[in-house]
């Protein structure tokens, strides 16, 4: 049976600050995370995806984390082939970017990958770093020039924990399940499960399918009906109910049954509603969870 860790999508977000969730005394960056890891045994990185992370900071994470926590740290934009703001780059970096846009800079992707890499080896270094996870955008549609992408990322990321979550729903549509789960087996990725509302053309099935013996992964983004339209706010504003996360519970037991690890992260992510989601699925869970210290 494998270890089921529980925690949410960041330990920092502005809402989650300003919730009054952290006590006085430790509301400063170190106070923050150490608190954090008192609660549960794993956190997500997201700022990764907005900049490139540096070796000083997974440093100071590691230094602040008891042994055995795990970061699964997102994937940089321009190594998902999302949009990039100049500004989220070095400033050395900057003017190829710029060049990029008028025909495709290999010498910068390659930087990127490097620079993106070596942050990280604290992290592999300690043992904290979870997984990697690469959030594809939406115009990322199942075909030959998609799976062409995700193997030349994979190639990239050699020798990494690695993740895959789609927000275009066609990978998990019935005709296109079994090929998905082939080819991130193939590529030794895991696989990230969803739960988020299901009305919405843009609605990702909330499939279940492991694909890593290593770690299988579930992001519950929230039940909003303003996904993709509204504010960030709007967009992640759900409090789940018992009921909802029980759904789950079965799920993630059966995950557990066929991965070393599970990580089951909360992105509802508005005020404290997080962490309140990850309490009631760490109980919900029961006695096969890990608590942060184990």
């Amino acid at each position: 049976m494998g270890q089921i860790r529980v925690g949410t999508c960041s330990w920092t977000d502005k809402a989650l600050v300003s919730s009054g969730w952290y006590p006085k005394g430790r509301r400063d960056a170190e106070g923050r995370l150490r608190h954090y890891a008192e609660q549960f045994p794993v956190a997500e990185v997201d700022s990764t995806y907005y900049g490139l992370p540096s070796i000083r900071n997974s440093l100071l994470w590691a230094d602040r984390t008891p042994e055995g926590f795990r970061f699964d740290v997102k994937a940089f934009s321009l190594l998902t082939g999302h949009p990039t703001r100049p500004e989220a780059l070095p400033a050395d970096l900057r003017p190829a970017l710029a060049r990029q846009r008028a025909a495709r800079d290999e010498g910068l992707l390659d930087e990127v990958w490097n620079r993106f890499g070596a942050a990280l080896g604290p992290l592999r270094a300690s043992g904290r770093l979870g997984t990697v996870l690469f959030q594809f955008p939406p115009r990322l549609a199942p075909g030959k020039a998609a799976v062409a992408f995700l193997r030349r990322c994979r190639e990239r990321a050699a020798g990494w924990p690695m993740a895959v979550e789609f927000r275009h729903p066609d990978w998990w549509r019935a005709e296109h399940i079994d090929a998905t789960s082939a080819l991130l087996t193939e590529l030794g990725t895991a696989a990230v499960a969803v739960d988020m509302v299901q009305t919405l053309p843009a609605s990702v099935p909330p499939v279940v399918r492991v694909t890593s013996p290593e770690l299988a992964l579930v992001r519950f983004h929230g039940r909003s009906t303003a996904w993709g339209t509204g504010t960030k706010e709007e967009r992640f504003r759900h409090g789940y109910a018992p009921e909802e996360l029980a759904e789950w519970v079965p799920r993630v037991h059966a995950m557990a049954e066929r991965a070393r690890e599970v990580h089951v992260l909360f992105n509802n992510c508005c005020g404290d509603a997080a962490v309140r989601a990850a309490r009631s699925m760490r109980d919900l869970l029961g006695s096969r969870r890990v608590d942060p210290c184990d």
